[in-house]
């Protein structure tokens, strides 16, 4: 069992967002996206690198969130700053595209927290083609967390 915490997460709202793989329209990779919300859409970039994604809005919309990066919690030794790198620390693969994250081969736990945490909401990362939509401001962070993939700037302070 593997368990971490997350840190840090992309939205990608649908077909009208020009960065979601759903903008493209149904396709074979993208059926998972627009299927049923809480199931895992898992995909490979680059040829070798796995991404984790949490189908998000009802069938037919092709919504997700990306999770980009965890906090390891629990027999993880690897690093989880980034989708790919999350991915291998966690066993994440295609094999698990699909998979209901009720189920018990992969699934997120809710967390209470003492105090609130700070989120901070900044551009997307690698979608710049995306026209309007490379602007919008869709990722999501805790502000401080040490396993937050990518420092832009000053907003991580």
């Amino acid at each position: 069992e593997y368990v971490g915490k997350i840190v840090e997460v992309e939205a990608y709202l649908g077909a009208h967002d020009l960065a979601a793989h759903s903008s493209k329209g149904l396709t074979p990779r993208t059926s998972i996206m627009y299927g049923e919300p809480g199931h895992a859409y898992v995909y490979l970039i680059y040829g070798m690198h796995h991404c984790f994604n949490i189908v998000t809005e009802p069938a037919g919309v092709g919504a997700a969130v990306l999770i980009r990066a965890l906090e390891p919690v629990k027999n993880i030794a690897s690093r989880t700053q980034g989708p790919g790198l999350l991915c291998k620390a966690m066993h994440i693969d295609k094999q698990l595209n699909g998979v209901d994250l009720i189920g018990d081969q992969l699934f997120i736990s809710p967390v209470e927290y003492a105090t609130p945490l700070e989120i901070v909401t900044c551009k997307r990362i690698g979608v710049d083609y995306a026209k309007e939509w490379a602007h919008e401001l869709l990722r999501y962070y805790i502000k401080g967390n040490v396993f937050v993939s990518r420092k832009v700037g000053r907003d991580l302070t």
